[in-house]
């Protein structure tokens, strides 16, 4: 089937009846249903609807290489740096609608299963018959639009001994055994965002493994339907309240769900598994096949929107309540724009020096985006404070939307007025500011862009024993001998 629409994606979302729980309980029914999904199923279904918008459809999806019908465009083998910018402006389409607040839209992963199903030839360095299943499944997947969840780490345990030397050897999902059927896996896995609101989830090999033999159990990479048997996603507390939009603007639209998954002797079949038992195919699979690359792109694309909107509201907030003609918070504002040009810079650049990698894919240039991905975990958290620091009480005189429809209403409309507007406005915005910056959701925001590709030092010494310094200190030598032929002079 062609690029699916919005009622079709929730549909299978609720046929598929996976096994997830939330508050203690096992979800029945309809998971679009529930008060905990249904906000943030109802915002994914707009998205998938924008791929049908006939003035958006040219640039949203793209002509199928194997049936001709129109497909999404994140699933693009971009060949030209115009169909890099093409994707980019889907990308941003997405991101505008949900105000980059959902880090795990569809098309994150789907460009990193581009990069996989291009590169599909390195799973084949084990077996060729990886190499098969790996493209096969991209095709799938971008036939089918699919819509995936994703994990990657192990459970935080014991982070001074590898997976293999905990109590239970099957506290981190491993390999248990191999049969006839397919590869059977048990042990848990984090932190799959999204988790269970998917048609599938991509177990995508960890980076992390260590060169050794007992960590070969714990190295695989496959995809399997979100409701295959013995799969389990366990959730954290929601931060969607089941308040109306205007107590909760973010929460009750956005709140993606994180969950923790549990492979209880899950048999994935043989042509869904892509690498297995090899921890050097799996350490490389990731910077190789320049998933890294593609997925980092789509988060460079996301976080400029999401940077524009952090901007729209701060200014919002400061003509409100008429405090723009202090020079400290034209200074603060003056932050978030510098982020907003600097990050805009960082993926324009990544665009004009694309190049054609070895597996016939357009590839954004890595260095800018590799900067930018370090430089906005660290920004981000400012953008939260200046929010702060310039909302100050009006972040806390935030009454309800059952405020004001109550008797009280007078008491409100007469003391909580902006310069601008009347009272219901400015709460309603303010509330906005206290979503970004201060309630449940805005937290977790702070900390998933904190850690969004991982630790941030490991993160950074990466980028600094990656990158090539040795022009620029070639050149401060030259400079310092010729300062010495001088003196001999």
């Amino acid at each position: 089937m062609p690029a699916k629409t919005g009622k079709e994606y929730i549909e299978r979302v609720d046929q598929a009846q996976a096994n997830i729980w939330i508050n203690g309980e096992q979800v029945k029914g309809n998971i679009s249903e529930h008060p905990s999904f249904k906000g943030v199923m109802k915002t994914q279904a707009e998205l998938y609807d924008m791929q049908h918008d006939p003035k958006k459809k040219e640039f949203m999806t793209y002509e199928s290489p194997a049936t001709g019908d129109r497909v999404g465009t994140s699933f693009i083998q971009p060949r030209t740096k115009e169909d890099l910018e093409i994707r980019r402006r889907m990308m941003q389409e997405w991101a505008r609608h949900n105000n980059g607040m959902m880090g795990r839209s569809p098309d994150y992963i789907n460009v990193g299963m581009m990069a996989y199903g291009s590169a599909s030839e390195m799973f084949g360095k084990q077996d060729p018959f990886y190499a098969q299943n790996m493209s096969k499944y991209y095709e799938y997947c971008r036939e089918n639009d699919l819509s995936l969840t994703h994990t990657l780490i192990q459970p935080q345990v014991n982070r001074g001994v590898n997976a293999a030397q905990l109590p239970d050897p099957y506290i981190a999902a491993r390999i248990k055994e191999k049969t006839s059927e397919g590869v059977v896996i048990k042990g848990a896995r984090l932190l799959a965002t999204q988790g269970g609101i998917t048609d599938e989830i991509m177990v995508f090999p960890s980076t992390l493994l260590k060169q050794a033999e007992e960590e070969n159990p714990y190295a695989y990479a496959f995809s399997i339907p979100n409701n295959t048997p013995g799969l389990k996603f366990i959730c954290r507390e929601s931060f969607d309240y089941g308040k109306s939009n205007f107590d909760h603007p973010l929460g009750s639209r956005f709140e993606e769900m994180d969950t923790i998954v549990v492979f209880d002797d899950v048999v994935v079949p043989w042509d869904r598994v892509f690498a297995l038992g090899d921890v050097g195919v799996c350490n490389q699979a990731y910077n190789e096949s320049n998933a890294v690359v593609h997925m980092t792109h789509q988060v460079v694309s996301k976080n400029v929107a999401k940077t524009e909107f952090i901007l729209g509201l701060v200014q919002l907030m400061i003509e409100t309540i008429n405090i723009g003609q202090y020079q400290h918070v034209q200074e603060k504002a003056s932050e978030i724009i510098m982020a907003l040009e600097t990050v805009k810079a960082y993926l324009t650049a990544s665009e004009a020096n694309a190049k054609i990698d070895k597996w016939g894919i357009m590839t954004p240039d890595f260095t800018p985006l590799n900067i930018a991905r370090n430089y906005y975990p660290k920004i981000y958290p400012r953008f939260s404070e200046i929010m702060q620091l310039l909302g100050a009480s009006g972040l806390m005189a935030i009454p309800n939307e059952a405020d004001f429809n109550s008797d009280i209403r007078p008491d409100l409309d007469k003391y909580l007025q902006s310069a601008t507007g009347n009272a219901y406005d400015r709460v309603k915005l303010y509330r906005l500011a206290w979503d970004v910056c201060m309630s449940a959701f805005g937290t977790r925001q702070t900390l998933y862009e904190r850690f969004f590709f991982g630790d941030p030092v490991r993160m950074a010494s990466a980028l600094y024993n990656g990158y090539d310094k040795q022009e620029y200190v070639d050149r401060v030598k030259e400079f310092l001998d010729r300062s010495e032929e001088l003196v001999q002079k």
